[in-house]
């Protein structure tokens, strides 16, 4: 399982202000747990930052620790999810999902953190 110390971050350079932050990953793969099958899909991040911004190049390298992983689309939606959220502390966070059609069916995955 990737682990999340893969991921950095930077000081929030505005953090008075409450600015919304996007990054898209549309090369994303894992792998089915059931069938072994490759899954491809677009991972977006959206959140709003309080102290950190998470770095590109260590999210990218997180993002392709995946690419073995026998794991379920929401499983993976949710991981991702936890792990940004462990390591920004944002004022908010949501994770999309969005995985190419096999056999006629595409899925969205949405998830949202909040500190517990």
């Amino acid at each position: 399982m990737p682990d999340p110390k893969i991921l950095q971050s930077f000081p929030n350079p505005a953090p008075g202000r409450g600015y919304v932050i996007e990054h898209t990953h549309h090369e994303f793969t894992s792998v089915c747990p059931m069938t072994g099958h490759p899954d491809f899909g677009s991972i977006t991040v959206r959140y709003v930052a309080d102290r950190k911004c998470v770095e590109l190049k260590s999210l990218k390298q997180y993002f392709h620790a995946y690419r073995n992983e026998g794991i379920f689309f929401e499983a993976v939606t949710n991981k991702i999810c936890d792990d940004l959220g462990a390591v920004l502390r944002p004022r908010s966070l949501t994770v999309i999902s969005e995985w190419r059609g096999r056999g006629g069916i595409t899925s969205v995955i949405t998830a949202e953190w909040s500190p517990t």
